[in-house]
């Protein structure tokens, strides 16, 4: 195309689809000098479709070698990273002398990419009875893999990372450290557990969950009274539990009765009488962490008309009202107690008591008078 031909008919010389030439042309990116440089350079096609380095771009990499060219300039004109062309050059040149072969490191790759692998445990002579050794002493595959280390600092071929060590103890084909090992690990699972990605992994509720980043505006800031947050006090060997609510805008408390349990239908029918007796305007939204009890979230939104919005897993901090207000509930309600001795009227009491206190966040005034001021106005 340089010499003044169409795409079409370039691709038709060099032997290859129209479209492939034009991704060749497009998705190579190359800077100005490159693009002023000789036909045979421009010619090389971008290698971001293959994670492998070819032949061709071996070839490459040794003309530029010899034009003394740096290995960043290489890599960029390669569009491959610096790194990947150097190591290339320092794995693949010829042992002897140094200099960087083509043909002869295409050889060489080529010869280390079959698998499956023989482990470097089995391998290296001292590493397997070393671990085997410390496996039976149950430390883990971590603290061995420090120990080796430590103990053998110029000898490289004794470093492995834990992995290495899990692989040889769960990958059966592998066989290089004894099955019964397994058991000596802080799990003894004699098979590892899967992890599964995130995309994979089962809706937390039968009816899909709208999450916090989700949440009106106006609920973030405060301004606007009726923006509630919720959780659950458990009480001793979870067998017990006490709902707890706070509005965000004056903080003011309400707290549940859960005498029988926190199962989902006892926890939607706690928040429905609660929640039924406000006005209008402080009923605008519930946010709650991702805590079973509200399987049936949408069965209370029906309800009462309040949207319910999910915090992230492990983000207390976007209930920060609520976890302090559980705070200053532990006072009352100690942890690892029966909460089922307290009833209605104790729990009344207590949030009389905390909406009676005045708070240094609205300006000594109480919950109570800041709620007070709102339903007057």
């Amino acid at each position: 195309m340089q010499q003044g031909l169409s795409n079409n008919q370039a691709c038709r010389i060099v032997g290859i689809n129209a479209k492939t030439g034009r991704r060749w042309r497009n998705g190579c990116r190359a800077d100005r000098k490159q693009k002023a440089a000789s036909p045979v350079r421009s010619a090389v096609p971008p290698s971001g479709a293959s994670r492998y380095l070819r032949e061709g771009e071996r070839i490459y990499i040794a003309d530029r070698l010899r034009e003394k060219a740096t290995v960043r300039a290489i890599a960029s004109e390669l569009n491959r990273s610096p790194s990947t062309v150097s190591r290339e050059i320092r794995r693949n040149r010829h042992p002897a002398n140094g200099q960087y072969r083509p043909f002869a490191a295409q050889a060489r790759a080529d010869a280390r990419r079959p698998r499956p692998k023989a482990g470097k445990i089995k391998q290296v002579p001292g590493l397997r009875a070393f671990i085997q050794d410390r496996l039976d002493l149950r430390w883990s595959p971590e603290q061995i893999c420090q120990a080796l280390r430590a103990q053998f600092p110029d000898r490289p071929e004794m470093h492995v990372v834990h992995e290495t060590v899990y692989q040889a103890l769960y990958v059966q084909s592998r066989g290089e450290l004894r099955r019964d090992l397994a058991k000596a690990l802080r799990t003894g699972r004699v098979r590892r557990k899967p992890r599964r990605q995130a995309q994979q992994r089962q809706p937390r509720f039968r009816d899909p969950m709208v999450m916090i980043s989700e949440r009106p505006a106006e609920a973030a800031d405060r301004t606007v009274p009726g923006h509630w947050e919720g959780d659950l006090i458990i009480g001793k060997d979870g067998a017990s539990a006490i709902g707890t609510l706070v509005e965000r805008a004056t903080r003011y408390v309400m707290l549940l009765h859960l005498p029988n349990g926190r199962g989902t239908e006892l926890v939607r029918d706690a928040l429905v009488e609660t929640v039924q007796h406000l006005p209008g305007h402080l009923k605008r939204s519930l946010t709650w962490d991702q805590g079973s009890e509200m399987g049936r979230h949408r069965e209370f939104t029906i309800a009462t008309d309040i949207p319910v919005y999910f915090c992230d897993p492990a983000s207390p901090w976007q209930r920060g009202s609520n976890e302090n207000t559980n705070g200053l509930l532990g006072q009352y309600f100690p942890k690892g107690t029966d909460l089922t001795v307290h009833t209605r009227e104790d729990l009344d009491a207590v949030a009389a008591e905390l909406n009676g206190r005045p708070r240094k966040t609205l300006g000594w005034e109480t919950p109570a008078e800041r709620l007070h001021k709102l339903l007057a106005a």
